[in-house]
């Protein structure tokens, strides 16, 4: 998405190659092209995470493209919130999440396309518009977003197990205006925690409030 802002610390990076060395061998034998989503709550360092993997993967020699659920939203950011302040029922991955290209999209990439033309979000425009995304030697597509545990076709699912209150200062230092603190947003965002709660159990890695990498039994 246009307009976001992305802090990559170390944790972040830490964590990347922690996920990377339990996967690298299975991701260069892989036949086809590696699906790996990031997923968990708003502000929970998904989009830096998927960051931290790609530059990760590149240092292995493995090209990476990262798509975000973000730019597949039906409406741009501030006609959605305008949305979902109106309509009490528009929340969640099946009402405002065009969950189904994404799908279609990643079932193209990993059937070999060479190409994605996928929407492109910008925040401050408050507009949807496209993009394609060459890929070209990409070996590894990395999916993050809140809902991306849901998606099928995945090879390695990754959670970040951090809440609202843990992400609280995290989302101050986004650029997006005062939805940090936002009575609604927060509400929103309590409704969100609800919805994923039990997608932790999806994941192949776990990453904890602190940042600490547990990978499932």
């Amino acid at each position: 998405m246009k307009g976001d802002v992305l802090v990559v610390g170390e944790h972040h990076i830490h964590a990347a190659r922690q996920i990377l060395s339990g996967i690298i061998e299975a991701v260069k034998a892989h036949p086809s092209r590696y699906i790996l989503t990031v997923a968990g709550e708003s502000g929970s360092g998904k989009s830096e995470t998927a960051k931290a993997l790609k530059d990760e993967f590149m240092k292995q020699g493995v090209t990476a493209a990262v798509l975000g659920q973000d730019d597949y939203f039906l409406l741009p950011p501030k006609s959605n919130d305008a949305k979902r302040r109106q309509d009490p029922e528009w929340l969640g991955p099946h009402v405002e999440v065009r969950l189904d290209l994404l799908e279609e999209h990643i079932r193209a990439a990993a059937a070999g396309a060479d190409s994605i033309r996928k929407p492109l979000v910008d925040y401050q425009a408050n507009s949807i518009g496209e993009e394609i995304i060459d890929l070209t030697d990409t070996k590894v597509i990395i999916v993050e977003g809140t809902y991306t545990s849901l998606l099928k076709r995945v090879d390695t699912r990754v959670f970040i197990a951090r809440t609202r209150l843990d992400t609280l200062e995290h989302r101050k230092k986004r650029n997006r205006g005062e939805e940090a603190g936002d009575p609604f947003i927060e509400n929103v965002l309590k409704t969100e925690h609800k919805i994923i709660a039990g997608h932790r159990q999806l994941a192949d890695y776990l990453i904890t409030k602190d940042y600490k990498v547990v990978a499932a039994a």
